[in-house]
C-alpha cells in the first residue's frame, strides 16, 4: 500500500491535534477506554513563572468520539507540578484537549453540536451516543453552540427582510405559552438560500418585537427594509416605531386564511339559515366545504359540476359571491406580473370599501379588515417575494424540535436550542469540523 503508515491511535483517534498520546487501551463490554498523557510542554509556575518539578499526577476522564459503535473514555494522566521558591501546585494545562471543567473533550463537544444543528439528534440520543448524563451533554452543547454559532460575529449581517409570527412553545393546563420567532427572509426574497430563524422572544406582544429591535445595533435596523407578518397589528406598531423607513407587508398566507375563513363563516350562516342545522354529511354546502377552498383553476369536472350545482341555488346567492371574492385575493396573488396582481387587489378592496349590500355581512367585515391594513396588503405587489410562508414553515421546524424532545421546561434551553435547530448554522458547522 502507497503512502502507508504504521497503525497509530493517537492519529486514528485524532488525538494528536489535542495534545494527547496513547499509553494503553482497554476494552469494556459497553465502552472503550484510552489511557492518555499530555503531548504539550508543562506550564510554568502561575505565581514566579518559573520551572516546577512534577509532583504527582491525576485522572482526569473525558468522553471522546465514540469508535467501534462505543463511547470511548479518554483517562487523561494531567501531572501536577510543584514550585519550591513559592511553594504552588498546578496542573498541567490540557486546555487543547477540553474546555476548563469540561467532560467532553473538544471532538466529542463539535460532535454533539453537530448532531443536533446537522442530524437534529435529541439530547437524549446524542448523550447516549457519548456515553455521558443528559445534563452533561445539554451543557456542553449549549455552552459551544452557543459560544461559536449563536454569539458569532456577523450572524445578523446583510439582513434586509425580517419575518414575525406567534408559536405556541408550551402548552399547560392553564394555557398555552407563547414566544415571538423572528425570521429572515432575505435568502428567500432573493433566491439565494433558505429563510432562516434569527431570534425567538418570550411572549407574543407588540412590546416583545419592539424591544428586540430595539436591543439591536443602529446598522441592523438601517438594513432592514421590509417586515412581513401576519394580521395581528401590534407587530406592525412595532416595527414602525422601531424602524423609521420600514415597510410592512401583510402575507398573502394570512390574505388569503382571513378571506377563506370569512368564507367559511358565510357557508355556515347560509346552512343555518337554509336548512336550520349545522352541516351533516349529505347537505350540498357541508359537501363542498373543501371544494371550495381550492382554486378555480385547479378544480377537476366533477369539483366544477357539484360547485355550480350549488350555485343554481339562490338561497347559496351570499356563498357564490364570497366564494368569488375569495378566488379575486387567489388570482391576485397568482396573477404573472406583480403590477396585474396588485390592480386585482386594489379593485378587490375598493369594490368592499364603496358598499357591501345586505345579507353579505362577512363581507362587509372583511371590507373593514382590508381598508385598514390596505398599505400592508398592497405592499407585498411592490416586494415581491416578502412571504411569510418561509416563516411557516420554521414554525413547523420547531413544532418537530419539540416533539422531539417531548416537550421544554426551561425558556432559556428552548431558545437555545431552536437558534441551533433552525439558525442556519450548517454551512459554518461544516467550516468547523
Amino acid at each position: 500500500m502507497r503512502n502507508a503508515t504504521p497503525p497509530c491511535l493517537d492519529t486514528f483517534c485524532r488525538l494528536d491535534r489535542l495534545g494527547l498520546s496513547v499509553t494503553a487501551q482497554r476494552v469494556e463490554p459497553d465502552h472503550t477506554v484510552l489511557r492518555c498523557r499530555p503531548t504539550t510542554p508543562p506550564s510554568p509556575c502561575p505565581g514566579c513563572a518559573g520551572p516546577g518539578v512534577r509532583h504527582d499526577a491525576v485522572l482526569r476522564r473525558l468522553a471522546h468520539v465514540p469508535f467501534g459503535w462505543k463511547p470511548t473514555v479518554l483517562e487523561v494522566v494531567v501531572p501536577r507540578y510543584r514550585c519550591w521558591p513559592c511553594r504552588r501546585i498546578w496542573r498541567h494545562r490540557i486546555t487543547a484537549a477540553a474546555p476548563s471543567k469540561g467532560k467532553l473533550s473538544r471532538d466529542a463537544v463539535m460532535l454533539a453540536v453537530k448532531s443536533i444543528v446537522v442530524d437534529r439528534m435529541s439530547i437524549a440520543r446524542v448523550a447516549a451516543n457519548l456515553g455521558v448524563a443528559w445534563n452533561t451533554a445539554s451543557d456542553a452543547i449549549l455552552t459551544a453552540g452557543t459560544e461559536l454559532l449563536i454569539d458569532s460575529a456577523g450572524r445578523l449581517d446583510g439582513v434586509t427582510t425580517v419575518g414575525v409570527d406567534e408559536h405556541v412553545w408550551r402548552h399547560t393546563r392553564h394555557g398555552d405559552k407563547y414566544v415571538t420567532v423572528i425570521i429572515d427572509l432575505t435568502p428567500t426574497r432573493t433566491r439565494t438560500g433558505p429563510s432562516r430563524l434569527l431570534a425567538v422572544v418570550e411572549g407574543r406582544s407588540k412590546q416583545a418585537f419592539k424591544s428586540w429591535l430595539e436591543a439591536q445595533t443602529k446598522a441592523f435596523r438601517d438594513r432592514v427594509e421590509v417586515v412581513a407578518m401576519d394580521g395581528f397589528t401590534g407587530y406592525k406598531t412595532a416595527a414602525v416605531e422601531a424602524i423609521d423607513t420600514v415597510v410592512t407587508v401583510m402575507d398573502p398566507f394570512h390574505v388569503v386564511a382571513l378571506v377563506g375563513d370569512k368564507l367559511d363563516r358565510c357557508r355556515q350562516r347560509v346552512q343555518q339559515e337554509t336548512l336550520g342545522h349545522r352541516g351533516r354529511s349529505g347537505d350540498p354546502l357541508y359537501g363542498i366545504r373543501r371544494v371550495a377552498r381550492t382554486r378555480a383553476g385547479l378544480l377537476t369536472e366533477k369539483q366544477q359540476h357539484r360547485l355550480s350545482k350549488v350555485f343554481t341555488d339562490d338561497r347559496h346567492v351570499a356563498f357564490e359571491v364570497t366564494w368569488s371574492v375569495y378566488q379575486n385575493v387567489i388570482d391576485s396573488y397568482q396573477a404573472e406580473q406583480p403590477a396585474e396582481g396588485k390592480k386585482i387587489m386594489t379593485r378587490l378592496i375598493s369594490s368592499l370599501q364603496s358598499g357591501v349590500p345586505t345579507g353579505l355581512d362577512e363581507l362587509r367585515s372583511l371590507g373593514q379588515t382590508m381598508k385598514r391594513r390596505r398599505d400592508d396588503i398592497l405592499a407585498f405587489f411592490d416586494h415581491p417575494g416578502t412571504s411569510n410562508g418561509p416563516t411557516e414553515a420554521v414554525n413547523g421546524l420547531l413544532e418537530h424540535l419539540r416533539g422531539t424532545a417531548r416537550g421544554f421546561r426551561s425558556i432559556v434551553n428552548y431558545v437555545a436550542r431552536c437558534l441551533l435547530d433552525a439558525g442556519g448554522f450548517r454551512p459554518l458547522i461544516h467550516s468547523l469540523l
